[in-house]
């Protein structure tokens, strides 16, 4: 039994870690950590126990029903998806715990085998991810990432809005790496001091209130860095776990590959033109500053990028060994088939850039830069979290299922793309203001495909714009870790952060929409109104 209580408190530790980077309780981020659960169940709420009868439920319904054309393996995937989704959206047990259900129960329903619903689980988008997670743990761990915070803040200059636009260019570069949770947290702290010497210094400024939650600036500050923390990781595949789990059920489905610069060339435009409507929606029209210049405001950057002090050998060593790994994830395409290595993918340069960490020694006497206790700090229940929303989408693809619910919905063949993309772009950001992104995802890319396909348009035309979508978070403090981060600093208030979503969704959804019609095929040469080959394997 204490072996048991120890894997439940494990796989409850690695849903709060999983949580952070999908979903967060805003009350905790004023509160301070939620406390691991000490006894062996948790006490429910009503949306877990909602969850917990009605996940079990659809599934039976689904199984006792019979769909004309559906064969047997396929309802079972369909009934296991809403099982797994509902308890997913209603976290009746720690997230990690739930993606474990499809080795479980497709194999119970013998809608695929054991090898075939486990095969996932360690897809090689699980160890991309899990190689720039260690990565990601070395820059925090030797503060690399604060010095390219501040040194970019300073270089922004020093007049209000330029000051916000540095804090969102730094958050939104850093976001591009590692986790948005660890930027807002890291971010909060420098921009609440930058905020109490400005305060200090325009207090006296007739029409200028620096009370918490009255201050234009400090609110614009706050959300800037919530909001550049969500879209900055749109820009890579590592960047945000929709992006992976779009990439990795690409393939699972189609056996197509995006590499990670092919994934830039899109992400990266997108990322930066998100972050910059957003800097000018948040100092011209939500949070209007009223402040036009304020002297000496860069102090406080400038002493904090002083107490960092000299470059330290460790801070050298991680910055060497991630620029090697972010320069072969770009030229990867163009360098490895002309030299005979082209079976090395951006999942093997990820891993060999986490294992030389592990083998450089530190500057402390018998310490190396990485070690496991430091890399056991990644969040490992987003892993499993991967591998259960890819091993959904295989069993999607290998039933039948995809290609049954492409059928029903042919009627929508001959609709205008682009409508379609606004209304799939729509849903996700509905859907992932208050469900976790990453689960929303996983739940919504097979059924993307399916649609895709019915209406004989390429499949990349919904999935695409769909989990971008899945990123634009802005409207809630539960929406995203970094709006529960920057809530808890009292700055935002919660109808000020509903304005601000809101100025941000209106002019967001036609903006990706828009993105993806116009820019992605020429940036990756496909024509949207066309069904590609390999996806007519599908439908076979």
């Amino acid at each position: 039994m204490d072996h048991l209580k120890n894997f439940w408190k494990m796989l409850w530790r690695s849903s709060k870690q999983t949580k952070q980077i999908c979903k967060f309780d805003f009350a905790s981020a004023a509160k301070g950590p939620e406390q691991e659960p000490d006894e062996f169940t948790e006490e429910f709420g009503l949306r877990p126990n909602i969850g917990l009868v009605l996940g079990p439920l659809l599934f039976i319904i689904i199984m006792l029903c019979n769909f004309e054309g559906l064969a047997y393996e396929a309802k079972a995937v369909l009934a296991c998806t809403c099982w797994i989704a509902t308890w997913w959206i209603c976290e009746t047990i720690p997230i990690p715990a739930t993606s474990l259900l499809p080795i479980l129960l497709l194999p119970a329903t013998k809608a695929t085998t054991v090898k075939a619903a486990c095969a996932s689980y360690a897809d090689p988008i699980v160890y991309l991810f899990l190689g720039g997670f260690i990565i990601a743990l070395a820059i925090e761990r030797v503060n690399l990432h604060r010095r390219i915070a501040l040194k970019i803040i300073q270089i922004m200059g020093d007049s209000p809005s330029r000051i916000i636009l540095g804090f969102m260019v730094a958050t939104g570069f850093l976001s591009m790496w590692i986790s948005n949770t660890a930027c807002a947290m890291m971010m909060v702290p420098i921009g609440l001091a930058v905020i109490t010497q400005i305060a200090d210094l325009v207090k006296d400024q007739p029409g200028i209130d620096v009370r918490q939650g009255h201050f234009n600036f400090g609110t614009a500050l706050m959300l800037g860095i919530a909001y550049s923390a969500s879209l900055g990781g749109v820009g890579t595949i590592i960047g945000t776990p929709p992006n992976a789990i779009l990439v990795g059920i690409i393939n699972t489905m189609f056996n197509q590959n995006i590499t990670f610069f092919e994934f830039m060339m899109y992400g990266v435009p997108v990322a930066w033109i998100g972050i910059i409507c957003a800097w000018f929606i948040l100092t011209r029209v939500s949070c209007p500053l009223g402040i036009k210049s304020i002297p000496g405001g860069m102090a406080v950057i400038n002493e904090e990028y002083k107490k960092l002090g000299k470059r330290s050998y460790d801070e050298t060593v991680v910055a060497i060994v991630f620029a090697f790994v972010a320069i072969m994830w770009i030229i990867r395409g163009f360098v490895f088939d002309k030299i005979g290595l082209g079976g090395v993918d951006d999942t093997v340069i990820a891993i060999v850039g986490a294992v030389i960490l592990f083998l450089i020694p530190s500057s402390k006497k018998g310490k190396f830069i990485m070690d496991w206790k430091a890399a056991s700090k990644a969040p490992f229940g987003i892993l499993l979290l991967f591998g259960g929303g890819l091993s959904i989408a295989g069993a999607f693809s290998s039933t039948g299922l995809t290609a049954w619910i492409g059928g029903l919905l042919q009627g929508m063949e001959g609709l205008p793309i682009f409508l379609m993309m606004l209304v799939v772009t729509l849903l996700g950001v509905c859907l992932t203001e208050v469900t976790s992104n990453t689960a929303t995802c996983s739940m919504l890319m097979p059924i993307m495909a399916s649609m895709a396909i019915a209406m004989n348009i390429h499949p990349y035309t919904l999935m695409i714009s769909c989990a971008t979508a899945c990123s634009f978070a802005f409207l809630l403090p539960v929406a995203t870790p970094p709006n529960a981060v920057v809530f808890g600093s009292g700055y935002v208030t919660i109808p000020q952060m509903v304005k601000a979503g809101i100025y941000l969704e209106i002019p967001g959804v036609p903006l990706i929409a828009s993105l993806c019609y116009f820019y992605l095929p020429i940036v990756w040469g496909i024509d949207f109104t066309t069904l590609p080959q390999w996806a007519q394997i599908v439908i076979k």
